[in-house]
């Protein structure tokens, strides 16, 4: 109802709906919905100021701009003022926090909205090498690069530069949701008592994860039930990696492995592939894909037999087929692999 009665309260005095300036609302309302939509509809920018407890609108009207007169009608106030309103030194923004995925590297797999995020934000967050993938960046933008261990401080940095008003951007590689910033920036707000954050317009934007494309540049191996896990135990113990190995295994899930080796960690992917082999026969076939997406990429298939952890370097997606899983060769080189969708 809000347009229709901005309308109705601008023609009742003689106002022109191309002479309003903005929406401004108390900054204790700024996560409503029907207020952004309200300024859209009219074509105007949506600001809020702090109101004082008891404050009238009109008397709040007063303090934020020089006006001459306040009109107040149908439970809004219309301030008219002297000269053209500088809307930007008026009260702030809403502030919009998007944690976006940029997928596995190559541009023509970025999808559209964010791409949209990326070229709309103040300020992009993120480890380097990803702020870096998220470019052609302009030179307004600022760059906050942190170490790709300080996931949660990085979260925090982004809700107070979106809590002023700025729009923020956390990036990921792949999909912001799969092992990735998404569950921090969200354990960030869940821990923080700071309504201003919580009043953020918060997004996450999904990406293509390293474990879609590789398998979709190998064929359709994820094509029936499969699982996801990371085998890193720097924040899960070990114990826990092993039992769900052992249960997937048990499920005949295709499993697709990140973080599956690295020099503080060579023991734990031949580890795994014990586990592994306990469940699936040597003949099931088995994917690795290093930096898909990016230059250099590599695509191999091979047998759970063959394979050694040699093979695989912290870059590279594993993915180990069910016992369903096949392939044939492909008319120009090279092999399909797929699991069917049905059992037999």
């Amino acid at each position: 109802e809000l347009p229709a009665r901005m309308r109705a309260a601008l023609a009742a005095h003689g106002l022109a709906e191309a002479a309003l300036a903005c929406l401004l609302a108390p900054a204790s309302r700024m996560a409503e919905s029907a207020l952004g939509a309200a300024a859209a509809e009219m074509g105007v920018p949506l600001r809020f100021a702090a109101q004082a407890e008891g404050e009238r609108g009109a008397d709040w009207l007063r303090r934020l701009w020089p006006l001459e007169e306040v009109i107040e009608a149908d439970g809004l106030c219309i301030g008219r003022a002297a000269r053209p309103v500088e809307v930007a030194r008026l009260g702030q923004a809403r502030g919009r926090l998007s944690v976006i995925g940029l997928g596995p590297g190559a541009a023509e797999l970025v999808v559209p909205a964010v791409r949209r995020a990326l070229d709309e934000a103040e300020d992009i967050l993120g480890y380097e090498t990803y702020v870096n993938m998220a470019g052609p960046l302009r030179a307004e933008q600022v760059r906050h690069c942190s170490d790709n261990r300080e996931e949660l401080q990085r979260a925090r940095h982004a809700f107070e530069l979106a809590a002023s008003g700025r729009r923020a951007v956390v990036v990921s590689s792949g999909d912001p949701g799969v092992f990735a910033m998404a569950a921090a920036v969200l354990e960030a707000l869940e821990q923080s008592d700071d309504p201003a954050w919580h009043a953020v317009e918060l997004e996450i934007l999904p990406g293509v994860s390293a474990a879609l494309a590789t398998a979709a540049q190998a064929g359709a191996p994820l094509g029936h039930d499969f699982c996801l896990i990371s085998l890193s135990d720097n924040l899960k113990p070990w114990e826990v990696i092993e039992r769900r190995l052992e249960h997937a295994g048990l499920a005949d899930l295709v499993m697709a492995f990140y973080n599956p080796i690295s020099r503080a960690r060579p023991w734990q992917l031949g580890r795994a592939l014990e586990i592994v082999r306990a469940h699936r026969a040597p003949e099931t076939l088995v994917v690795l894909g290093r930096d898909i997406g990016r230059p250099g990429a590599k695509l191999t298939s091979l047998t759970l037999g063959e394979l050694t952890p040699e093979m695989v370097d912290m870059r590279t997606l594993v993915i180990i087929g069910s016992s369903t899983t096949r392939r044939f060769p492909r008319a120009g080189g090279g092999e399909w692999v797929y699991t069917p969708r049905w059992y037999r």
